[in-house]
Parts: C-alpha cells; structure tokens; sequence
C-alpha cells in the first residue's frame, strides 16, 4: 500500500499540471448575438458578469416597486440570447411589473444547426455563468433570488444543481423541461434529489413529446418536492409559447408571490 502512493500523487500533480482546454462553446457567435441586441436594448441594463477568465452578458432589469419582492434569474433556450422574443424577454420585461427584479443570463452557445447531444458537452460551461448572477444579485442585497430556466437552459441549470452542495437559491422554476431531439434521450436524469427548494414545473399543453414525458413523471413525484411545488399546464400553448407570453408571465407571478411570506421585500443596493 505504502509503495502505490507517490505513484498516486504523482500521477495527481501532473494533471493538475497539465493545460485545462478552453470553452467548447462557440465564443464568436455569443459575441455577435451580443453586438446585435446590446442596443436594442429598451428596457433593462446590459452588464457584464464575470465566470472565471470569461466575460459574458448579461441584462438586468429593476423591478418597478420601490421595495422588490426578490429576484429571478433567467436562462434562454438552445443557441438564442438574453433577450430572446420567445419567453426569456418578455419574461425579463413583464416581472419587474409584478416586482421581480431579472436577470437575465448568456447561455453558452454553439452553432445554429447544433442538436440537443452537440450540447451536452457544454452544459458545464454554464456552471461558473450561473453562480455569477447568484453573486450579482446577492451584492446588490437581493435577499430572495429564484433561478428560471426554459428547454435547454434547464439541462445547464441541471448541471449546475447537480455539482452544487447548496444552491443559493429560494425556489426553482423549470418552463418546458426535458426538451432533447429526436432519436436523442437524455443520458441520465436531472438530479431532482437535489432540488430543496419550491419548485414550479410548467409546460404547455401542446408541447414537445418528451417535455409531455417529462412532466408525466414530475407528477407522480411532486410529493417529493419542497412545499410550494406545483405543475402548471397553460392551455393551447407549445413549445415557446407564442401568442401565450401573457399566460405564461401571470402563471410565473402568481407563483413567485406564495413565496413572499408577506411585506418583507429584499434590500436592493442603489445601482
């Protein structure tokens, strides 16, 4: 026994010696998303978040009260931005209004044509981004934070929860989980074992086949969850949930409110 361990050790030093491989994601095309809605950006402020050596965007938006609630933050669906037109923007737009502040993320991208199985390489590039917003918003003393994820943008925040011994977050809203690609399943569960706080699962009723699934087998555990936890269905709605953005942001509010247990907004920093 004695005689294996310098081997061990060594063996350790020299991968902690060996050059780690930068970002699988596609770093040119998160920039151009960038440089093309920067400025377009009406409501909200774009800002740049720190994840290790890496900068990335992010848009936050105040809430309208005087005394927010907390904050939500958001993560976009496969390949898209912050301030998507499907669900993350109008959601980043319309909380504020119920007041929520939002946050709302830079996912790691890849190219345009790539599928569910080209991203899962990726999903831990979103780890250090998520961790960012969480010690974003805590510096500017938001007391209650929620994290908000659409299609892909949960199997990142998967992985992040999965590695993450005590997520800094007080509850967890998953929009459209289990979202892959044809003849591509996932390759493990989400590590719902892991999920301690109010969840809310949503999904439209016209959604994708394995998003259907997927909510299927959240029902029959949901006693499993923290209290709070809910399944909502919005009616006629699909995957992005065109045409349903309204239903979609009151189904998020109304929830976000059996969290306040009354008038006990968070303290912001001023900006």
């Amino acid at each position: 026994m004695s005689g294996k361990i310098p081997q061990i050790s060594l063996f350790l030093l020299l991968v902690m010696l060996l050059p780690h491989p930068g970002p699988a994601s596609d770093l040119a095309r998160e920039q151009r998303l960038a440089d093309q809605i920067v400025d377009a950006i009406l409501d909200g402020e774009p800002i740049t978040l720190q994840a290790g050596t890496l900068e990335f965007l992010g848009i936050y938006t105040p809430a309208e009260a005087a005394a927010p609630q907390g904050a939500v933050i958001i993560l976009h669906g496969r390949g898209m931005h912050p301030d998507w037109a499907q669900v993350a923007g109008p959601l980043r737009i319309a909380l504020p209004a119920h007041g929520w502040s939002t946050l709302s993320l830079q996912m790691p991208v890849l190219e345009k044509d790539a599928k569910f199985y080209d991203y899962v390489p990726v999903f831990p590039e979103a780890i250090p981004r998520i961790e960012a917003g969480i010690a974003y918003l805590q510096s500017r003393g938001y007391a209650r934070v929620v994290l908000l994820a659409h299609s892909c943008g949960v199997h990142m925040s998967m992985a992040w929860l999965e590695v993450t011994d005590k997520p800094q977050i007080d509850g967890y809203i998953g929009i459209s989980m289990g979202a892959t690609d044809y003849r591509q399943p996932m390759r493990k569960p989400f590590p719902f074992d892991q999920l301690k706080v109010p969840f809310l699962s949503i999904l439209g009723s016209e959604d994708y086949p394995a998003v259907q699934r997927m909510a299927a087998d959240i029902r029959s555990r949901m006693h499993e969850f923290a209290p709070l936890s809910v399944q909502r269905t919005i009616p006629g709605a699909d995957h992005y949930y065109d045409d349903y953005q309204e239903a979609l942001t009151d189904t998020v509010a109304g929830w976000l409110g059996t969290l306040v247990d009354g008038p006990a907004p968070a303290e912001v920093a001023p900006p």
